[in-house]
């Protein structure tokens, strides 16, 4: 199958799932069978695009023309090649998650879920393979609109309030700033077209490469940087399904996707660098780390920790973006998937634990690790993973950051990274420690076997023996990800 075909059908394929989600709404196992077979498909053109370009980079795809310049167009780059990997890939996992955690859970409206669950993924592909920032800011408000159902799914007060939240902020920041830095960069570059190396060099310079990059980076409200980060705990009102799509599969990686792409191949590094526009954003970015970590300590409630958490690990990303090193960016890209493993793992094993005791707050976990030792293992090989502890994927990402920031002689940045490495021990591991080492007062010594259904546990078992494989394969990904920063 040729590249632009397959192209096209990543987009396709989640579609169609849309439409087989509503038409056949009464009937649970076609439905959900064909989606997981759309899920299937849609990974295997993700793998046939692989095949075909590898690590290159395709002429666009051009389906129409808006205006001179202005096209509604897609190419294969490696950095979206990955980021379409990562998301086809965990749609599969987090779908058959889906099916056990609604099902055991009772939820309502299936098919809406999972309609609007595919169509956000239709949204992923298009951001993926982008050609130009105009057709990725099509997609990307796309995305914003077809998870606001998922978020207000369970239609409680809060979950409305949460929704509205989740809404508000990531229109506003998108529409007031974000489209007001694409404007402005097609009014002084005539092109919005992704090009290595970036296309502003020469066009803007002075302070307003800082101005315009804060626009963009206060724009790109999906990668949740401080101060404009509070619809991600509000997010939390979800199904955990939804929480493992916004936290690894879409939203937040559409977001750092976005900032990656915008600082590669709309400003470029080498700009970035020789203007220092970028370094106000790196102690941002460094704040966002180490605040949001100081957060997670004071949250009993899992879900809400665990928010906090993708915070600070989103940041990273976006450090490694405005340090303006090769390195900096490679690891920000590995990052993105090896935060998305590591994550998804963390939140299907809260939805496990409350599927089986409809526990939510950590306090209420005591001893819980005896009796469902699969999720409390997973939950641990998930959180070594965001610690940054080897053999696990979380390692080497951690490791190109930090080096990064030695090429720029940026210390104090290394000690963040390292300290936040520090502040995700603190936040995450006694966790594991409660449900294996403590015992609940007036509990057993001897506690039965009672995990969640198969369909609910199975899928994190499986995404932390991910985080195992992704640290053996860290070096073919750095290798896939040289090109997005090598000089002609």
């Amino acid at each position: 199958m040729d590249t632009n075909t397959a192209i096209l059908l990543t987009m396709v394929i989640p579609a169609c799932a849309v439409v087989t989600n509503l038409v056949f709404r009464n009937a649970p196992n076609l439905r959900d069978g064909l989606t997981l077979a759309a899920a299937v498909a849609t990974f295997l053109m993700v793998l046939t695009i692989l095949t075909n370009v590898g690590n290159g980079t395709t002429e666009p795809l051009v389906l129409g023309t808006v205006m001179p310049g202005l096209d509604l167009a897609f190419n294969v780059e490696p950095l979206g090649l990955l980021f379409a990997i990562v998301a086809s890939g965990l749609w599969i996992v987090t779908h058959l998650y889906g099916i056990g955690y609604m099902r055991g859970n009772n939820e309502d409206h299936h098919a809406r879920f999972f309609a609007c669950f595919s169509f956000a993924i239709f949204s992923v592909m298009g951001i993926a393979f982008s050609a130009n920032m105009f057709t990725l800011f099509l997609f990307y408000e796309a995305l914003t609109l077809s998870t606001y159902p998922l978020v207000a799914h369970k239609g409680t007060p809060e979950a409305i309030r949460g929704a509205r939240t989740y809404l508000g902020i990531l229109l506003g920041t998108s529409i007031g700033l974000q489209m007001f830095a694409i404007i402005w960069t097609f009014s002084v570059a005539g092109t919005l077209d992704f090009t290595k190396g970036g296309i502003l060099e020469g066009h803007i310079a002075g302070p307003m490469v800082a101005v315009l990059l804060a626009f963009y980076a206060f724009g790109i409200g999906k990668a949740a940087l401080m101060p404009f980060h509070r619809w991600l705990p509000a997010a939390m009102v979800a199904p955990t399904p939804v929480s493992a799509l916004l936290h690894a599969v879409a939203v937040v990686k559409a977001g750092v996707f976005t900032m990656l792409k915008v600082g590669i191949y709309i400003f470029g590094i080498d700009f970035l660098a020789e203007t220092g526009a970028s370094v106000w954003l790196m102690w941002l970015a460094a704040f966002s780390i180490i605040a949001a970590s100081v957060v997670a300590l004071t949250k009993d409630n899992l879900k809400a920790r665990l928010a906090y958490s993708t915070i600070s690990q989103l940041s990273y990303i976006t450090l490694g973006m405005a340090l303006a090193t090769s390195m900096g960016a490679i690891g920000g890209g590995m990052h993105i998937a090896m935060h998305a493993m590591g994550k998804i793992t963390l939140f299907m094993c809260a939805g496990s634990i409350y599927v089986a005791t409809h526990k939510t707050n950590i306090s209420q976990m005591t001893g819980l690790g005896r009796a469902m030792p699969i999720t409390y293992a997973a939950f641990l090989i998930g959180a070594l993973s965001i610690i940054g502890l080897p053999p696990l994927g979380g390692s080497w990402s951690k490791w190109l950051l930090i080096v990064g920031a030695a090429d720029t002689g940026q210390w104090v940045m290394i000690a963040v990274l390292m300290g936040s490495s520090l502040l995700n021990v603190a936040y995450l591991l006694p966790i594991i420690g409660k449900g294996f080492f403590l015992r609940a007062p007036g509990a057993p010594d001897k506690v039965a076997f009672a995990e969640s259904p198969w369909l609910v546990w199975l899928p994190p078992a499986l995404t932390a023996f991910g985080c195992l494989i992704l640290f053996f394969i860290a070096g073919d990904l750095q290798s896939f990800l040289a090109p997005i920063v090598a000089t002609e």
